[in-house]
C-alpha cells in the first residue's frame, strides 16, 4: 500500500505535498540566518542543487526579521524552525515564512500555541510538528523504559491532536531518530494512523561518508513503503550534499526522473585503465547534464562489454583503450585519454541522435 497517495493536499508557498504528489526535498541553512546575505547565497546554491524546500532556523527576533529579506531573495518555499519561544513563529509567519516547524509541547503551553495557530490560520499556512527521539518526554521514556519507537508515535499524535483541538488541519508531521530502524518502525507504525503528509529523515545522520549509508538506508526502507512526502538527508557538512543525495535516493527507488544515472565497475585485478579516476571524471562531468539516461563506466573485456551495451550510453576500457558503445551498439575504438572527451561530445550531441539511435 502507498501510503502517500492518501495523505492530506499541502500547499507549501507555490509547492504541494501529499495526495501522491512527487516526494520533495528539503534542506536547511548552517548560515546564521541573520546574516541575510549569506542566508540568501547558500539557499540559491541549495536551489541549483535540487533543493526544493528550505528551512531557515529563527533563535531571536533579528532573525526572524530578517526572514523578509531572505524571501525576497530567493525562490523556493521558506519554513521557519522554532523552538521554545511562541513570539518567533508569530513573528517568522508575519514576515513571510510559508511554513513553520515547531515541538507543540515545547512552545509554552496552549495559550501560547494558540496564538502560533492564529497566525497560522490567518495566512493559511501549515504547522510541522516536529518530535525527534532527543527530545521525547520523560514521562514516554518512563512508559516504555526507554525512547521507543512507540513512545515517538504517541508524543507525535499527541502534538497533532494539539493543533486540532485548536480546530486547525493544516498539519505536516515529522518524527525522527538517527536510530535508523528505530527511525523505520515508528514511521511503519504511524503511517495507518495519520491522514497528513510526513517530512522524513535519519536525524542527525553524521558526516559524508557515515550519514550518507544511514540515510539512504533508512529512507529506502520507509519511502519504499509508500511512506513520506518530503525528505530530508542530514548531513554534517555543506548542505548541498544533503540535496545532491537526497536526488540519488528518490532516483533509485524510481520517485524521481530526470538526471543521469552512472553505473560504474568496482575494479579488479583485470582492469587495465585508471577506471577509478575516469569514473570520478565521468560523475562530474556528467552532473550538469538534464538526461534521463543510464551511463556504463567499465573497466574490463569480461563483464564491461556487457554492462556497456545495458545503459544507453557507456564506455568499457581494455589495455590503454576502450570501447564507446552506444545503444548497444559499439561506435568506436579509442585511446584511453580520448575516452572523456568522446563521452562529453555523444552527451552534447545526445538529442540529435535521438535519444541514442542515429
Amino acid at each position: 500500500m502507498s501510503y502517500r497517495e492518501h495523505t492530506k493536499v499541502i500547499k507549501i508557498g507555490d509547492r504541494v505535498i501529499g495526495g501522491g504528489n512527487p516526494v520533495l526535498i528539503q534542506s536547511m541553512t548552517n548560515t546564521k540566518t541573520q546574516d541575510a546575505k549569506k542566508t540568501i547565497e547558500q539557499i540559491l546554491r541549495l536551489e541549483e542543487a535540487g533543493c526544493e524546500i528550505i528551512r531557515c532556523t529563527v533563535p531571536d527576533h533579528e532573525a526572524a526579521a530578517a526572514l523578509k529579506e531572505i524571501k525576497r531573495g530567493i525562490n523556493i518555499p521558506l519554513v521557519a524552525d522554532i523552538h521554545f519561544d511562541y513570539r518567533m513563529a508569530v513573528e517568522a509567519i508575519e514576515n513571510g515564512a510559508d511554513k513553520i516547524r515547531i515541538n507543540p509541547g515545547n512552545i509554552g503551553g496552549k495559550e501560547k500555541l494558540s496564538e502560533v495557530v492564529r497566525a497560522a490560520r490567518e495566512r493559511d499556512i501549515p504547522i510541522r510538528v516536529g518530535v525527534n527521539s532527543g527530545s521525547l518526554e520523560k514521562d514516554l521514556i518512563e512508559k516504555y523504559g526507554g525512547v521507543t519507537a512507540e513512545g515517538i508515535v504517541e508524543s507525535a499524535l499527541d502534538k497533532v491532536h494539539m493543533i486540532e483541538d485548536l480546530g486547525y488541519g493544516n498539519i505536516v508531521v515529522s518524527i525522527k531518530s538517527s536510530n535508523v530502524l528505530m527511525c523505520v518502525k515508528a514511521h511503519e507504525m504511524i503511517a495507518p494512523l495519520c491522514n497528513y503528509p510526513l517530512h522524513v529523515g535519519i536525524t542527525e545522520a553524521g558526516t559524508l561518508r557515515s550519514g550518507n549509508i544511514k540515510s539512504a538506508a533508512g529512507l529506502a526502507m520507509i519511502l519504499y513503503q509508500g511512506i513520506g512526502d518530503t525528505i530530508r538527508v542530514s548531513l554534517t557538512g555543506d548542505p548541498v550534499e544533503e540535496v545532491i543525495s537526497a536526488k540519488k535516493i528518490l532516483k533509485t527507488l524510481g520517485l524521481r526522473k530526470g538526471g543521469i544515472e552512472i553505473v560504474s565497475c568496482p575494479t579488479c585485478g583485470r582492469t587495465e585503465i585508471d577506471l577509478i579516476g575516469l569514473a570520478n571524471e565521468v560523475e562530474k562531468m556528467t552532473a550538469g547534464y538534464d538526461l534521463d539516461i543510464k551511463v556504463a563506466v567499465m573497466g574490463c573485456v569480461v563483464n564491461g562489454p556487457g554492462e556497456a551495451r545495458e545503459a544507453d550510453i557507456g564506455i568499457a576500457g581494455g589495455k590503454g583503450v576502450g570501447l564507446l558503445i552506444r545503444g548497444g551498439e559499439i561506435i568506436k575504438k579509442l585511446p584511453e585519454n580520448e575516452l572523456l572527451s568522446a563521452l562529453k561530445y555523444e552527451l552534447d550531441h545526445w538529442n540529435d541522435f535521438g535519444n541514442g539511435t542515429e
